[in-house]
């Protein structure tokens, strides 16, 4: 914990570093109301989609009912927000398998080909993006910029190949096997065994998809989600006042989804620098207007999911940090707390 929170404080830190805050709080009462509405029903947009993929991938361990994985997925979200290491990604399946009666380690397993899913889309779309936009700013080594559209146009079509390659696995879980023994058989013990376990945990997952149709519809699930998460980024920036195209939407959440990746309660510091980071060197924007940008953003994300998260927790007499204990011991490979 003591970890987490100096993390937290040093990103914060550098994140308001030469900051001017009047400057800050004059661009945030500047800001566009319509655009900023819009960013918020796009949360209510994600929550659903999340909802119906995730009910979707758990049709084969049972029927679910599409408001209790809602509610599960806004009670997670809540507690990533409010609990260090994004402790909602196990909780928002305990609390759904208890709910509905599923298997607690099928329906913890279907988040690992959510993850999976989530990634993929994002580097598909970052790929397609890097064809149209271009940077608006002449701060950006042209080198660096045809490195980053190379790198995207790569990792979209690796991933393409990826999501081939995890409906032809789902197709037959023994394939997993028989890939982890022949590489286990080249390297060393050590990282044999690590081998072994990541592919009993990705097994797993794959064995709760079952078909490959069922996982390549789940990855079209993804693409409206990812937009709509586009779209509230977008409205977001540009209600401050930031000349974003929507393209350009796509190389800043890569950045995003790195900033997000920092395990601090609710993203605090690495999502509001990432952001800052990547407004100011790819859309020229200036650095106070790119700190309150990334403020509004942060709030929109986290605060009302969290209040209704918390609220459906209290209705339900949840104490989050009790339940994300039982949830590690429930979850594969998990260990009494």
């Amino acid at each position: 914990m003591t970890l987490v929170v100096a993390a937290t404080a040093g990103l914060l830190v550098v994140f308001l570093w030469n900051a001017d805050l009047g400057r800050v709080a004059a661009d945030l009462r500047e800001a566009d109301a319509g655009l900023l509405l819009l960013a918020l029903a796009t949360i209510g947009v994600n929550v659903l989609v999340r909802s119906l993929r995730w009910q979707y991938l758990l049709a084969p361990l049972g029927a679910t009912a599409c408001r209790h994985a809602a509610e599960a997925t806004i009670i997670g979200f809540a507690a990533s927000a409010v609990l260090p290491a994004r402790a909602g990604e196990i909780i928002r399946p305990y609390v759904l398998a208890r709910r509905e009666q599923l298997s607690t380690a099928g329906a913890f397993a279907t988040i690992i080909i959510e993850r999976l899913l989530d990634l993929l889309t994002v580097l598909v779309l970052f790929g397609a993006s890097v064809l149209v936009f271009r940077p608006m700013t002449g701060d950006l080594d042209p080198a660096l910029w045809r490195a980053i559209e190379v790198g995207g146009l790569t990792a979209g079509a690796a991933a393409v190949a990826a999501l081939i390659l995890l409906a032809y696995l789902a197709g037959d879980i023994g394939r997993i096997w028989r890939l982890t023994g022949w590489m286990a058989r080249r390297l060393p013990a050590r990282f044999a065994r690590g081998a072994e376990q990541l592919a009993g945990t990705f097994a797993a997952g794959l064995a709760s998809v079952r078909q490959p149709r069922r996982l390549l519809v789940a990855a079209a699930w993804s693409v409206p989600l990812w937009l709509s998460i586009a779209l509230g980024t977008w409205a977001t920036t540009r209600a401050l006042g930031i000349a974003m195209p929507f393209a350009g939407t796509f190389p800043l959440l890569i950045l995003l989804v790195v900033g997000v990746a920092v395990p601090t309660p609710a993203a605090v510091g690495g999502l509001d620098e990432a952001f800052r980071l990547g407004t100011v060197a790819l859309f020229a924007a200036p650095a106070d207007r790119a700190i309150a940008a990334a403020i509004v953003l942060h709030a929109i994300s986290y605060v009302p999911v969290t209040v209704a998260g918390l609220a459906l927790a209290a209705r339900e007499g949840l104490d989050l940090t009790r339940t994300a204990r039982l949830a590690r011991q429930d979850a594969p490979g998990g260990t009494a707390a």
